[in-house]
């Protein structure tokens, strides 16, 4: 079984290409430096814009490819362990959330009054920031302060899912012993991936939940079950069931998402495990995938904020010049992976505790007052 203990080279790859690439699909999306170089760069700011996005499968993907690995050792799930183990996940989430929101509030009231862009979100309302205290937002139908939000309240669903499969897996092994509990997960995510995969992610009305994204998630999972049927010397059947789930999704919907996904768990399954263990000699460039798959997560959820500042800089002082909006974009992607290198090492990466927790609230809620007088002074 590839190691999931220490560095996972192959997963390391997938986390830093992806958040390299969904940094610059939302500085093509939201602009307007992009709309700038779109004059010179029409194909490549089109790319960004479409297809840079689908780096979120990757995530997904990886994302149930690692939570299978990390909890494939709990051999008895209850409930108090199982709350211990989502407030875990929660405050791992909210933490690097709550200070990045804190930054995008302050930034988007600073520059609103000399860049009248749709980028920039309305000043919040006290409802609005408990709301994304508890990553609640988009169940309760409120524009999300950030860029990216919607994705960290789905990740805290499908980690709340997976607990759940756990917990029904184990006690449908309980009540008939013949049958492992391993056996019912994966008879269980199978027929998540399946409705998921055939039915739920056509549904657009579901796209807050997690049912609407399981499909990918539960994918990564099955591929990590895969890895270790190979291991019994059930690959074959395994990977049957794999192909078969996959083959029919395309077959009713073909999409870029759904192949996006099907490649990378494919690439999990199948990927030899020399290629999940860090190259020998790999030097910078290899030290540099892991720094910033280590702080993806991070870059994530601060870069908004970077890029907001850096397009009201760049389209204040050359509104049409090519080459500073050009190297607006790479020095906002530069920025932001500082600025995540600095939100890892400050406030995710430190042990996450209740009082932490309460200290970060406090701050995030102290910047929204702090936007809502400089909104005034303005005003």
């Amino acid at each position: 079984m590839a190691p999931l203990s220490g560095r996972a080279w192959l997963l390391d790859l997938l986390k830093a290409l992806g958040c390299v690439l969904i940094v610059l699909h939302h500085l093509a999306f939201y602009g307007p430096m992009s709309d700038v170089v779109m004059g010179a760069w029409p194909q490549l700011i089109e790319w960004l814009f479409d297809r840079a996005r689908l780096a979120v499968q990757m995530f997904l993907v990886c994302g149930g490819f690692l939570t299978a690995g990390s909890l494939s050792h709990i051999m008895r799930l209850d409930a108090p362990l199982a709350a211990q183990w989502l407030w875990r996940r929660y405050l791992r989430l909210a933490l690097p959330l709550l200070a990045a929101l804190s930054l995008v509030v302050l930034v988007s009231e600073i520059i609103r009054p000399g860049f009248d862009h749709p980028s920039l979100s309305a000043l919040p309302t006290w409802w609005q920031a408990w709301a994304h205290v508890f990553l609640l937002q988009h169940l309760l139908d409120l524009e999300a302060l950030s860029a990216g939000v919607w994705y960290v309240a789905m990740d805290f669903q499908l980690y709340a899912l997976a607990l759940l499969v756990l917990a029904m897996a184990q006690w449908l092994s309980r009540l008939k012993p013949h049958t492992s509990a391993e056996v019912w997960c994966k008879r269980l995510w199978l027929t998540l991936a399946a409705a998921s995969l055939w039915w739920w992610s056509g549904i657009e009305s579901l796209d807050d939940y997690a049912l609407y994204f399981c499909g990918s998630y539960a994918m990564g999972w099955l591929a990590y079950q895969t890895r270790r049927a190979q291991e019994a010397g059930k690959f074959g059947a395994s990977l049957g069931v794999f192909v078969f789930l996959g083959a029919m999704a395309l077959w009713l919907a073909p999409n870029w998402r759904l192949v996006t996904a099907l490649a990378v768990a494919a690439l999990l399954v199948g990927a030899p495990l020399t290629w999940f263990q860090s190259p020998v000699g790999g030097g910078l460039w290899c030290r540099t995938v892991q720094g910033i798959s280590r702080m993806s997560y991070a870059v994530f959820v601060v870069h908004f904020g970077v890029s907001l500042a850096v397009n009201a800089w760049v389209s204040q002082r050359w509104p049409e010049q090519l080459l500073p909006n050009a190297l607006g974009m790479l020095g906002s992607l530069a920025l932001s992976l500082l600025a995540g290198a600095l939100l890892f090492k400050y406030v995710e990466q430190p042990r996450p505790t209740f009082m932490r927790w309460l200290r970060w609230v406090g701050i995030f809620m102290f910047s929204v007052a702090l936007a809502m007088h400089i909104n005034s002074l303005a005003g």
